[in-house]
């Protein structure tokens, strides 16, 4: 990858529902592939085999790829007592789709609470993770941990105890700037959540936010309080030669309204990183 537009992807049904769109909109900010979470609504993990062909044609004829696929496993609709099958056919049914569309790295995140305590909480999310850690191992892909939901993302310190547990390269960490302060936390803390996840990112979803009247209000990158910019230059001067995704967050009131929004967050994020990427 040598370029800005090489490096740049996002979260495309933040654009648009349907794949069409969701190309369309990346081939016109000079993108050449998409992080794939739901298209018509249904997450690429879960659709069934016939409605990821269409996807997948559709991207193949688009010589479109997938950067990563961003599933619902361990994710904040899922606790520590939903059925650990589900995750399991999720990321054994994503593996052999990912192959197909040029990727081997599937986000997750690590197990809302449900009424156990802490520590019972920690067991049972470490024990889940590492089970779906070592399928990951047995077919080459790797599972990139999200600072989101979870009890991994309780604190700096969980999250890289997570990591440190597990203890696989199978496991790393996709770094969102944003979440930080989006869970109510500060520039600083924002820092601290960076500097921990640091050694092991190795996929990177551009999201600004800041607290307004106590509440979290996403931004367009740079406008924020999450220090994209200057993470972004740490991460680069790191080393770091993965991919850098957009997550918006932002809502508008209609479909062409949303569609604009997206196209603005991208191309602030193509100016971005041509001043960063040289």
């Amino acid at each position: 990858m040598n370029t800005n537009t090489d490096r740049l992807t996002g979260l495309a049904d933040e654009c648009a529902p349907g794949i069409d769109e969701q190309i369309a909109m990346h081939k016109e900010l000079g993108w050449n592939s998409i992080e794939l979470r739901n298209v018509g609504g249904i997450n690429i993990c879960e659709m069934d085999d016939d409605r990821f062909e269409e996807v997948y044609r559709t991207m193949q004829d688009a010589h479109m790829r997938a950067a990563c696929f961003a599933s619902a496993i361990a994710n904040w609709a899922r606790s520590i007592n939903t059925p650990f099958e589900k995750d399991e056919k999720d990321l054994l049914r994503s593996i052999p789709r990912m192959r197909k569309l040029g990727t081997n790295f599937i986000r997750i995140m690590s197990y809302q609470n449900d009424g156990a305590s802490e520590s019972e909480w920690k067991k049972e999310a470490i024990a889940r993770l590492t089970r779906l850690t070592r399928i990951a191992e047995d077919n080459d892909v790797v599972l990139v941990l999200e600072n989101c939901d979870g009890w991994a993302s309780t604190s700096p310190e969980h999250f890289v105890e997570t990591v440190q547990t597990i203890d696989s390269k199978a496991f790393r960490v996709v770094f969102d700037t944003g979440n930080p302060i989006a869970h109510l936390g500060t520039t600083e803390e924002t820092w601290d959540w960076y500097r921990a996840a640091l050694p092991y990112i190795v996929h990177f979803h551009i999201k600004d936010c800041k607290l307004i009247e106590g509440k979290p209000v996403h931004q367009f990158p740079g406008q924020g309080d999450s220090d994209v910019r200057n993470i972004i230059t740490d991460l680069l001067k790191s080393g770091y030669e993965g991919m850098f995704s957009i997550e918006p967050h932002i809502h508008r009131e209609n479909q062409i309204e949303q569609y604009r929004m997206y196209k603005e967050y991208g191309t602030i994020a193509n100016q971005m990183m041509s001043e960063l990427i040289r």
